[in-house]
């Protein structure tokens, strides 16, 4: 099981990787092939919504089959095939099908690795564990950064994805050969989708989870390289690997804390509140200077992975037997709102820059939109019942 769950994280250093990477990837592809920061978000969009699309049949598929074929077919056939596609792309439409393949590929390696745990560990351990597998797996946004830009300027993007494509193939294929099935529950519990939708609590936590993420994923996967270019007049590298770290750190720290203070609820809260801060003071002075503005990234980045504190008070309120639906919901509405709101913001971005001179216009909305989700969000979630066990 060591083995599999290993090759299960660096299935998900891939995932990060592709759901981060088009923000270093701007300026050779509107160079070779005229796409817009419009057609990025489109394509990025796509990404998470075919993700988050394919959680209902994920869910479906890791309680019927298990997470060693779920997984290990669809990253072979979304992960590597959407990569070849890229490769070989020759306009924005062609990305954004490869961009929108490989989200099918991706979208049941956190969940198999999260079934695994929910199924085979202790509870309590279950955040930990969680926060463990995200943090190792965040090497991969850090990859999409000055790593890739550096291999982009020396092979170019196509062969960089042509080379993607082969080595992803080749894990689907360890996947398929290692990872392991938990055992099969006794006693013949039965329950669907419907079951999960049924828990109360849940639809008190769904509102955060459809937009704690959005404003990290957003911001370090797409928006931070056309605002350094067009405000801060620099590339993306540094600034992205910045705020990938910071939210490397960001998931470290949240994983025991529920442990160590005895809350999920309001650690999960305590984080919203900063990191909606840190996008209010980004609307508030946009045109900060380059250090004080990577920083207010960082702080977006790090208080924005509660990700696995929320998918551990999630999962305490569903039953075993309905463990894979229960968390592969909840990433639904996680992913399934990076998605849309990246789509949102790439015409509130279009819109507003078609409407005005200002450089730095089209961000302040961005900045003032992830604050007011985030805030929104929290409202409903502050009536959910705590829960660690």
């Amino acid at each position: 099981m060591r083995l599999g769950l290993a090759l299960l994280a660096l299935a998900y250093v891939f995932s990060q990787f592709f759901r981060a990477f088009l923000a270093v990837l701007a300026e050779p592809l509107a160079r070779d092939l005229g796409a817009t920061p419009d057609d990025l978000a489109r394509a990025s969009g796509l990404w998470f919504l075919t993700f988050a699309a394919m959680q209902v049949p994920v869910g479906w598929a890791l309680d019927r089959l298990g997470p060693r074929l779920t997984s290990s077919v669809l990253f072979l056939l979304g992960g590597a095939g959407g990569a070849a596609l890229f490769a070989v792309a020759q306009s924005p439409a062609q990305v954004s099908a490869a961009m929108a393949l490989i989200g099918v590929g991706c979208s049941p390696v956190l969940m198999g690795s999260y079934y695994i745990f929910a199924r085979s560990f202790p509870p309590a351990a279950f955040a930990t564990l969680g926060a463990l597998m995200i943090g190792v797996g965040s090497v991969g946004n850090l990859a999409g950064t000055v790593p890739l830009e550096m291999l982009v300027e020396a092979v170019g993007w196509r062969a960089t994805l042509a080379a993607l494509a082969g080595v992803t193939g080749a894990l689907a294929l360890a996947m398929f050969v290692f990872v392991q099935d938990p055992p099969k529950l006794d006693g013949g519990a039965t329950g669907g989708l419907l079951d999960v939708l049924r828990i109360p609590a849940l639809w008190l936590i769904m509102p955060l989870m459809l937009v704690n993420y959005a404003p990290a994923a957003g911001l370090r996967g797409l928006w931070i390289g056309p605002y350094m270019a067009d405000v801060q007049a620099v590339t993306a590298g540094m600034p992205t690997l910045i705020m990938g770290l910071a939210m490397i750190a960001g998931t470290f720290a949240y994983g025991p804390l529920d442990r160590w203070l005895g809350t999920r609820k309001w650690v999960v809260v305590a984080g919203t509140v900063m990191g909606a801060a840190g996008c209010l003071a980004l609307w508030a002075a946009p045109r900060a200077d380059y250090w004080t503005a990577v920083a207010l990234f960082s702080v977006v980045g790090f208080f924005g992975m509660a990700y696995p504190l929320m998918m551990a008070h999630a999962r305490a309120f569903v039953p075993m037997h309905l463990a894979g639906r229960g968390v592969t919901l909840m990433n639904l509405f996680s992913i399934g709102g990076v998605g849309l709101f990246q789509m949102v913001t790439g015409r509130l971005h279009a819109t507003v820059a078609a409407g005005t001179e200002s450089a730095v216009a089209p961000y302040t909305a961005l900045f003032a939109l992830f604050g007011a989700l985030l805030i929104a969000g929290l409202l409903p979630y502050l009536f959910v019942r705590d829960r660690l066990d």
